[in-house]
């Protein structure tokens, strides 16, 4: 019989005991596993969402409520802007481009968003049905939202008003589907996309009345608004610049999203870091147990420990033999640890995806969690370690001549 067979034989010669340790142990490991992979999926779906875009303009109040709702959209915008100023800030000699989006109605709580097909175009999004909007009140779905809301090609819906579910339907004001995208997994997934004229002439329908003149529509054309602006900057000078000249010399404001999203991190990670201390914890508590078990288990063995040596075992074959049981328990608790983490993170996954949140991929291996394994182990080596060595180092003849 080998070092592993009987190692893990002895193991389980206490079920109780060893299934405690094991839960212990595995506790500990999927703690620290799902914050890895929870923090490695958020940050890349902030990457993913943000890439390209190097400034957020929208109406003066919170930079970070502006970055949440024009490029994440998971909160509400602080006001809309000028659609003269945009135009204006539009030429200026050191932007690239200008994306106009356009918010104020929802689809079973998905948001229409008024912009141009440079948006899509700026996720590389391709259609999976169909084909672009060419007029207004025409739609293309996001992946997520034709899934949820089994709407296809050339059915027509309506919208309703605000961010979220609830609102005053716009039934009068029916929209076309003409495209669905393909799924990319980025913030396009969760939204209803249309021309900016379609969002304008929603609102402008519900405001309309019966005697409503020429002049009074002149004046509602000429008052136009968006939401946000996505900038590009044209070189790298100008994010020292242009914020500055927007917040400064104008009534917008400019928001740079790399410097909000490391300001949000840094306070997500305040949490991380106490549920990876409950993790360490955990697994310190673990290894005490384990320790205890298995210093037990060589003062209960020490007759058949005495045998072993009789039979011809060589001390680093018994001492092995506390380690083997250490690894054993370290490489289930190890096996069990990631793959309640990967279901943890699944389940986060999927109730983000019910609340229209980011997008995450719970099963989707992250190259941090490779320490888990290591942890484990290294665990394991400190809690077998002292009780290895006395069986080591346990001298054989007492207990033979005591028999």
């Amino acid at each position: 019989m080998t070092v592993f067979t009987l190692s893990w034989r002895y193991l389980w010669s206490r079920p109780l005991a060893t299934a405690l340790n094991l839960l212990l142990l595995a506790l500990g490991l999927a703690s620290v596993a799902f914050v890895l992979i929870a923090r490695d999926q958020v940050e890349r779906a902030f990457e993913r969402d943000l890439a390209g875009i190097d400034l957020v303009v929208g109406a003066k109040g919170s930079p970070m409520q502006l970055i949440l709702a024009g490029v994440f959209h998971l909160d509400v915008p602080p006001g809309n802007i000028a659609l003269a100023d945009v135009q204006a800030l539009e030429q200026h000699p050191q932007v690239a481009q200008l994306i106009p989006l356009s918010l104020g109605d929802n689809l079973q709580g998905f948001r229409i968003v008024g912009t141009t097909v440079a948006y899509p175009q700026h996720y590389a999004a391709k259609l999976q049905q169909g084909a672009w909007w060419a007029a207004p009140m025409e739609a293309v779905l996001g992946a997520q939202v034709a899934r949820a809301t089994g709407l296809v090609l050339g059915q027509a819906f309506f919208g309703a008003h605000g961010l979220g579910q609830g609102g005053m339907a716009h039934d009068e004001a029916l929209y076309r589907v003409t495209g669905v995208l393909a799924p990319c997994g980025c913030v396009l997934d969760r939204l209803v996309l249309t021309a900016t004229e379609s969002v304008w002439k929603v609102h402008d329908d519900m405001h309309a009345t019966d005697d409503m003149t020429d002049e009074d529509r002149e004046a509602i054309a000429a008052d136009r608004e968006v939401t946000v602006a996505l900038i590009r900057y044209n070189s790298p000078l100008a994010a020292v610049s242009l914020p500055r000249f927007i917040n400064d010399s104008t009534a917008l404001q400019a928001a740079a999203p790399a410097v909000e999203i490391t300001r949000l991190l840094s306070m997500v990670g305040v949490g991380t870091r106490v549920f990876q201390g409950l993790g360490v914890v955990l697994l310190g508590v673990a290894a005490l147990s384990v320790f205890i078990a298995l210093w037990s288990a060589v003062r209960e063995r020490r007759g058949d420990l005495a045998m072993l040596r009789m039979l011809g075992a060589s001390p680093l074959k018994v001492g092995a033999l506390l380690l083997c049981e250490a690894l054993w328990l370290a490489v289930m608790a190890c096996v069990l640890g990631l793959l309640t983490a990967h279901g943890l993170a699944a389940l986060l996954a999927e109730l983000l995806m019910a609340e229209q949140s980011l997008a995450l991929s719970g099963w989707q291996w992250v190259h941090t969690v490779v320490w888990v394994p290591v942890l484990a182990l290294g665990v394991a080596l400190l809690a077998a370690g002292l009780p290895a060595l006395s069986a080591y180092r346990l001298d054989v003849m007492p207990l033979l001549n005591s028999r």
